[in-house]
């Protein structure tokens, strides 16, 4: 019998496959549970019209997901940090900092998503990677700078 899978299935196949498998086996175990539709014309037109929509949607979200990538890409974040004699900064810049940049500026990213190996320690510029969904990915530009605080006045 031929059937078309609704799931993956170990042993078996994967999500869409047309497989020929044996009548009870589809009978009793995949049709009852609804793990696989019995591939006639009908059930095949509407699987791959299924398909393709589903594709047409992918493809739809991919793109808006790649514009906000590029526009979340164009941000040049700057972020201030006390830092001592040469330049020697007191703690670091972490994720959390980042996150809470770009959301000033008015993006909502999960700090998680936040690619940095190690949190920075030096003042500077530094490209982070943020993962985005389906595998796209967005470069932001973060600059420390050094906090300037003001002088005490000398009597």
């Amino acid at each position: 019998m031929k059937v078309i899978l609704q799931e993956t299935l170990d042993g078996v196949g994967h999500l869409g496959d047309l497989i020929n498998v044996a009548d009870g086996f589809a009978r009793n175990f995949l049709l009852p549970r609804g793990k696989a539709v019995e591939a006639n014309s009908r059930s095949i037109k509407a699987f791959e019209h299924a398909k393709r929509v589903t594709a047409e949607k992918a493809k739809k979200e991919k793109l808006e997901i790649e514009s906000h990538a590029k526009k979340l890409s164009a941000v040049s974040l700057t972020i201030e940090a006390q830092a001592g004699k040469d330049d020697k900064m007191f703690g670091s810049v972490t994720s959390k900092d980042i996150a809470e940049g770009l959301a000033a500026q008015g993006f909502t990213v999960d700090r998680r998503k936040i690619q940095l190996a190690h949190p920075i320690k030096e003042l500077g510029t530094v490209t982070v990677s943020i993962k985005m969904p389906r595998d796209v990915m967005a470069a932001v530009t973060v600059n420390v700078v050094k906090k300037h605080e003001p002088e005490p006045a000398q009597a």
